[in-house]
């Protein structure tokens, strides 16, 4: 056995190490862990954070506890109990899997029985508010996918539970965000006193980080989508100006309006007193909001999501006076028969034909293609599949989608009946989705957790392909700008908020407090 595990101590004598190669940050992190208390754990996708917590788990049952380990979604929670059915050294009748499935006449039963759990956290705040388990006998618990404990999630009630019983917490998280107020959150939600961050740059961590090649595909626009936009815009202008004149968007460029600013002049117009005045102004308000986004997902969707998009507006059951004057337009009329005749003659967007080059290129590779909007990912499977290429579109439930479909989904990819996955975001997260050859985003994402999340499907086991696709002068180039500056600025605010942490006295509740 490698003298290198001998930074577990006794909790060694619950796991099962035989083949595994010790990693010394892996090492650092746990003895951190046990002396520090409650840890906030930020690593990259696929370094290993599941053994960390093995053996957080481990250190628990050699004190003669009972430990819990939670993962927010069942094929995340089945993926653990596997990976701790071969990490520790217990039998299978003293770890339970706990995804709600089990009836409530034996779950009583069974988790009294069971050292350790590994579960959904509905289910087991489930479990606690009906008296079901007592968390009294556990010595540790481990959030998985921890950047989800706020507001109301089910984490933040367990990690309550638990800090009033002393009970260690570990988060684990590859991601925790890019917001101060956010980290803050979180650190206050799991009681967190110290944070273990790493990056694939830091010195112990680097010689154990697979190669991702990162490739950035610049398109144009087609001739076609600009024609359209040339309709659209003067459009959008017209009404931006109606509401600049009100006073509720002070705007001149639309291509300059944040997102969260549109909505909340959406939230400023419905305050309004003045019945007559609330009315124009969510007039022009409406068909600006909906214009926008139609003119978005034509440059840097295409052409096909871009009608998708009409044809949802179309099909709602209520619509707006506003809505009804907008579908009725002669711009939008116009507009929807350039797009079907470019359709029809067999054109689209650019990226489109960038995704066909790259699956081509790549035609003994497996791999995930990222698409924001469930019309793209139907517009690409079909042109992937129309073109020789095997792929399978992958979404959530809103489309009909069972939980037994998608795990037939992934198992079928993962013994490679098809190589290509066109996922929407259901596959960033959550899912026991293989590590593949590629990842593609066919748009990038302004959200620095969603962007690891999705690099972090490849460059697990060996090197890895990432291409990013960007649409010229389109929102596309300051989201790919902005999600790179975020990335940056979480692991800077990480490491002053864990020097806050550092120099904070615990308050009489065990809290910690945070320097405002």
């Amino acid at each position: 056995m490698d003298e290198t595990w001998k930074a577990l101590g006794d909790s060694q004598r619950f796991m099962n190490l035989e083949g595994l190669e010790p990693r010394e940050y892996q090492m650092r992190i746990f003895e951190s862990v046990r002396r520090n208390g409650n840890t906030l754990v930020v690593l990259p996708t696929g370094l290993g954070k599941t053994l960390i917590g093995a053996a957080v788990v481990a250190d628990a049952l050699s004190k003669g506890k009972n430990a819990l380990f939670l993962a927010p979604t069942k094929p995340l929670a089945e993926q653990h109990y596997r990976s701790l059915s071969r990490l520790l050294k217990i039998g299978p009748e003293e770890m339970l899997l706990l995804v709600g499935s089990t009836s409530r006449k034996d779950r009583e039963r069974l988790e009294n029985k069971a050292r350790v759990i590994v579960a959904t956290p509905q289910t087991v705040a489930n479990d606690l508010r009906g008296t079901k388990i007592s968390l009294d006998v556990f010595g540790s618990a481990v959030f998985d996918e921890c950047h989800r404990t706020v507001g109301k999630y089910a984490y933040t009630y367990i990690a309550n539970e638990c800090a009033v019983r002393d009970i260690l917490i570990v988060g684990l998280t590859a991601s925790p965000g890019s917001r101060k107020e956010r980290i803050k959150e979180l650190v206050e939600a799991l009681n967190i006193r110290h944070i273990e961050a790493r990056s694939s740059q830091d010195y112990d961590v680097a010689r154990y980080v697979m190669e991702k090649r990162m490739h950035t595909v610049m398109v144009e626009r087609s001739e076609r989508i600009n024609e359209i936009a040339g309709i659209l815009a003067p459009e959008i202008k017209r009404n931006l100006e109606s509401l600049n004149k009100m006073g509720l968007l002070h705007f001149k460029s639309f291509e300059n309006i944040p997102k969260g600013r549109l909505l909340e002049a959406g939230e400023q117009i419905g305050r309004l007193d003045a019945s007559s005045y609330r009315f124009a102004a969510m007039f022009s308000y409406v068909k600006l909001l909906n214009l926008m986004h139609a003119y978005d997902l034509l440059l840097t969707e295409g052409m096909h999501p871009f009608l998708g998009y009409i044809e949802s507006l179309e099909k709602r059951e209520k619509k707006s006076r506003s809505l009804e004057s907008l579908l009725g337009s002669k711009f939008i009329s116009e507009s929807r028969r350039i797009a079907e005749d470019a359709i029809g003659r067999g054109e689209e967007h650019a990226k489109v034909y960038a995704v066909l080059d790259i699956a081509s290129r790549y035609r003994d590779s497996s791999m995930i293609i990222f698409a924001q909007y469930r019309s793209t990912v139907k517009m690409l499977t079909e042109f992937l599949n129309n073109n020789g290429i095997d792929a399978v579109g992958f979404v959530g439930k809103k489309e009909g989608i069972t939980q037994e479909m998608q795990k037939r989904t992934i198992d079928d990819f993962r013994n490679g009946k098809f190589r290509i996955l066109v996922a929407s975001s259901i596959g960033e997260e959550g899912l026991d989705i293989p590590g593949v050859d590629a990842v593609v985003f066919y748009e990038p994402i302004p959200s620095e957790i969603r962007n690891i999340q999705r690099r972090g499907r490849t460059g697990r086991a060996r090197s890895g392909e990432v291409f990013i696709l960007v649409t010229r002068d389109t929102k596309d180039e300051i989201y790919f700008r902005v999600a790179g500056m975020k990335e940056r600025k979480m692991m800077q605010l990480v490491g002053v908020i864990n020097r806050q942490l550092q120099k904070s006295p615990e308050s009489e509740s065990r809290q910690v407090r945070l320097a405002k």
